[in-house]
C-alpha cells in the first residue's frame, strides 16, 4: 500500500513539473481610499443645500493565468461608501465583476480576446476605462488584435442583451448600446504618432401604448470617426491634438452631425539632474452642441465611453455622469502647469475658461431674450506624493467661478461658492499608475 501511495505521488509530481515549466499564475490587488468634500461637484449646488462629505473605497482582487499561447484574467472589486452597511451585515450588493477575459495567440502577430474587458485607448477621451470613478468601466466584447512592432490594428464588437431569453429581443438596460463595432489602427510616421478610429453603435428604441405594451421597436445607429492621437515631440516641445466626427442617428431618430476637436502645445521649461522638472501646457478644445432653440439635427457630440474626468475641469460639470449631454456644447481654453520637486512629489495647477459652442438664449429684465456664451471658469490644484513603491497619496481642490449665463442655465438660485476637494490614498503594488484622474 505504501508503494502505491508513492507511485501516485510520483505520477502527480510528473504532471505538475511540465505544467509549471510553461504556465504562470499571478495574484495581484489594489485599493483606493478617497475622501471627498462636495459643494458643487458634478453639478452646481443651489442655495439652501448643505455640502456633502464622505469616504469611499475600491478594493480589487486580480488574478491572471498564462499558459503557452493562452492567457486568462479576472478582476473582482468591492466599491462602497464607508458606513453604508452595518458592521454586522451578512451580505450586500457592492461586490462585482470588473473584468473576466481569455486571450489566445493565433500565430506570431494575431490575438483574440473574449470577455468582459476594458477598452482603454489613446488619450482616453472617447474610449477609456474610467479609472477615476471607483466602479470604473468595462465592456462585454470580442476583440481581434494584429500587432507588429509599432503598428497595431484592433477590431471587434459586442452584442448586449438583458438575459438569456426564450423569446423577444427588446434591450432595456439604460444608457448602454445594444450592439457596437470597433476598428482602430495606430502607427508611427516619421516623428509623428497617430491613430485612426471607427466606432459604430446601435441603441435600442421602443414605443409603448397607454397600457405600457410595446407597439414598435428597433435599433438606431450612430457612428464616430476620428483621429484620437496626433502627436510629435521636438526637443522640449510636444504638439498634440485629436479630432472626432459623429454622424448617423441618435436614439430619438434625429440626424446627428457633431464633432470634437482639440489641440495643445506642451513645453518642458526646466529639467535638473536632482529630479526637479517644470512643464507647462496650453490648449483649446471644442465640443459641438445644439442651439437652445433646437433644430432638425442633433449637433451635440456624445462622450459616453471616455474617462471624461481628465478633461474640462476636475469638478466634473461637463460630460461626466451624463451631465451636459445633448446640450449647447463647450469651448474650453486651458492652461496647465506641473512642477516636480522630485520624481516622487509634484504639484499641478489647471485653469479653464469655458464658453458654449452654440447660442444660448437667456431672459433679460426688459423681456427681450439676450444671447451669451460665457460659462465661467475653473481653477484646479492637485498634488501627488509617492510614499513607497506600493503606496501614494493624491489630493486636490477645485473652485468654479460662475457666470450669469451658467446661473441662468440652471434651475433655482445657485450658491456663490462652488468648490470640491479630495484626498486619496492609492495602494497599487505592481502598477506603474501611481496616480489617477490627472493629465500631465
Amino acid at each position: 500500500m505504501k508503494s502505491f501511495y508513492t507511485l501516485v505521488g510520483l505520477a502527480a509530481l510528473s504532471l505538475l513539473v511540465p505544467l509549471q515549466s510553461f504556465a504562470q499564475f499571478t495574484v495581484d490587488g489594489q485599493i483606493l481610499v478617497r475622501s471627498e468634500f462636495r459643494n458643487g461637484y458634478n453639478r452646481p449646488i443651489a442655495e439652501g443645500l448643505d455640502p456633502a462629505g464622505f469616504i469611499a473605497h475600491r478594493a480589487r482582487l486580480q488574478a491572471g493565468y498564462k499558459m503557452d499561447q493562452f492567457s486568462f484574467y479576472m478582476s473582482i472589486q468591492d466599491v462602497r461608501t464607508w458606513g453604508s452597511t452595518s458592521q454586522a451585515n451578512i451580505s450586500d450588493d457592492f461586490l462585482s465583476l470588473h473584468e473576466a477575459w481569455g486571450e489566445v495567440n493565433l500565430g506570431e502577430y494575431w490575438k483574440v480576446k473574449l470577455g468582459r474587458q476594458e477598452l482603454n485607448y489613446d488619450n482616453f477621451r472617447f474610449l477609456g476605462n474610467l479609472d477615476w470613478a471607483l466602479q470604473a468601466r468595462s465592456h462585454d466584447f470580442a476583440l481581434v488584435k494584429f500587432e507588429q512592432e509599432k503598428m497595431k490594428l484592433h477590431f471587434g464588437g459586442g452584442f448586449n442583451q438583458d438575459a438569456q431569453k426564450l423569446t423577444g429581443n427588446l434591450y432595456t438596460v439604460p444608457n448602454q448600446y445594444r450592439t457596437a463595432q470597433l476598428i482602430r489602427y495606430e502607427n508611427v510616421l516619421g516623428k509623428v504618432d497617430f491613430s485612426l478610429l471607427f466606432w459604430n453603435e446601435g441603441r435600442q428604441w421602443s414605443t409603448k401604448d397607454a397600457n405600457g405594451n410595446v407597439t414598435d421597436q428597433g435599433v438606431r445607429f450612430r457612428q464616430t470617426l476620428g483621429i484620437p492621437t496626433l502627436k510629435t515631440t521636438l526637443k522640449n516641445t510636444t504638439l498634440s491634438g485629436y479630432f472626432y466626427s459623429q454622424f448617423g442617428e441618435d436614439v430619438a431618430g434625429k440626424k446627428v452631425s457633431a464633432f470634437n476637436a482639440s489641440g495643445q502645445i506642451s513645453q518642458v521649461l526646466m529639467t535638473r539632474e536632482d529630479g526637479k522638472r517644470w512643464r507647462a501646457t496650453a490648449g483649446y478644445e471644442v465640443i459641438s452642441g445644439t442651439d437652445a432653440s433646437g433644430g432638425d439635427k442633433n449637433k451635440s457630440f456624445t462622450l459616453q465611453y471616455g474617462t471624461n474626468h481628465l478633461y474640462n475641469g476636475y469638478i466634473d460639470w461637463f460630460f461626466v455622469g451624463n451631465t451636459w449631454e445633448n446640450s449647447v456644447g463647450l469651448k474650453d481654453l486651458f492652461i496647465r502647469s506641473r512642477y516636480e520637486f522630485s520624481p516622487k512629489f509634484w504639484v499641478q495647477t489647471d485653469w479653464h475658461s469655458f464658453s458654449a459652442y452654440a447660442e444660448t438664449i437667456l431672459p433679460s429684465e426688459s423681456g427681450i431674450s439676450s444671447k451669451s456664451k460665457n460659462l465661467g471658469s475653473e481653477l484646479d490644484f492637485t498634488f501627488g506624493w509617492i510614499l513607497h513603491e506600493a503606496v501614494s497619496i493624491q489630493g486636490g481642490y477645485s473652485q468654479y467661478f460662475l457666470s450669469d449665463t451658467m446661473r441662468s442655465l440652471q434651475i433655482g438660485q445657485l450658491q456663490n461658492q462652488q468648490n470640491w476637494a479630495y484626498l486619496m490614498v492609492v495602494f497599487r503594488p505592481t502598477s506603474k499608475a501611481k496616480f489617477i484622474g490627472v493629465l500631465q
